[in-house]
């Protein structure tokens, strides 16, 4: 029987694996040892076969993380890599965020067989999303449009839209990046213009609290800016208590010892929102994600928030 020096835990997605495949890589270079040493685990969740409604409908986010979780307190794995806006806002007891690799882009790209822009879509365009904020987002700048679920992988997606089955869809510009699918992209979106999700680009790592040798081999590949701008958003995202349910957007960037934050929650609709900004010192990013939640949920008329908190 092999003895491996890590088992990494995953969902099966092409995208999930090469975030994986990723990790590993930065881990071997960082330890100076073979990557076949380290375990590739793949999960298949619930999220994963779930494909015929919305995840809203089926429980939210945790649905892509639970059975890693579950792997991970059972002791068949080590760590288990995640897209960030996958992970729900309070981690279950016996897991922790151990860190974040280095951001990629953050921005969201129009996936479309010619529309070069959402002002270009056509009038009544059908653009397939699963996403909420996406969905309301487009409508927000065109309210002519039909949003229709579009669930599956990245290369599903791709070619739904390319079949003609949707006029356009929207994918976030890091997943294309990481599976060398970049050129696909037939406009990239401005981030000051369609905010992008929470945690949206960055790779997150989960541990157990108590597991100090793995917590300690992971150190080297994590980044602190990556780490300060997620915790920002994260923390603003538990105010409001976000979820797959409501259509809410953030993002904090780190310049010097400051960081920025913008924040945006819709109408699913996208027919009203409400935004704030925040700037603060990078050592108090969580207290600064939690100012950001509280006041835009001040500022927020009732319509906008899910009567009772959400769950994943």
């Amino acid at each position: 029987m092999t003895e491996y020096w890590l088992r990494i835990g995953t969902r099966g997605s092409p995208l999930a694996l090469a975030q994986t495949r990723q990790t590993r890589k930065l881990l071997a270079a960082a330890h100076a040892i073979d990557e076949e040493t380290i375990e590739i685990v793949v999960i298949r969740t619930t999220g994963d076969m779930i494909q015929d409604r919305a995840l809203s409908e089926a429980g939210g986010k945790g649905l892509f993380t639970k059975e890693l979780d579950a792997a991970m307190l059972d002791g068949r794995i080590d760590i288990a890599v995640h897209s960030s806006k996958d992970l729900p806002t309070l981690m279950p007891d016996g897991i922790v965020v151990a860190g974040y690799l280095a951001r990629e882009d953050v921005r969201d790209v129009l996936i479309s067989a010619g529309p070069r822009s959402i002002a270009d879509l056509p009038r009544g365009a059908n653009v397939g999303t699963a996403s909420l904020r996406r969905g309301a987002q487009v409508k927000r700048l065109r309210p002519d449009v039909k949003i229709s679920l579009l669930r599956g992988n990245v290369e599903t997606r791709l070619r739904k839209v390319e079949a003609g089955e949707f006029d356009a869809s929207l994918l976030a510009l890091a997943g294309l990046k990481r599976l060398g699918l970049a050129d696909r992209a037939a406009a990239i979106l401005n981030e000051d213009d369609f905010l992008p999700a929470v945690g949206q680009g960055a790779v997150g790592i989960t541990a157990r609290p108590n597991d100090a040798r793995t917590l300690d081999a992971l150190s080297p590949i994590l980044d602190a800016d990556t780490a300060d701008c997620v915790t920002a958003e994260r923390a603003f995202l538990r105010v409001l208590e976000g979820s797959c349910r409501t259509p809410i957007a953030g993002l904090a960037r780190v310049s010097g010892d400051q960081l920025t934050f913008k924040g945006m929650i819709l109408k699913p609709d996208g027919s009203d929102w409400r935004e704030v900004a925040e700037a603060a010192p990078r050592s108090q990013s969580h207290a600064m994600g939690e100012r950001a939640g509280q006041t835009l949920k001040d500022i927020t008329p009732p319509g906008f928030l899910p009567v009772e908190p959400a769950h994943g």
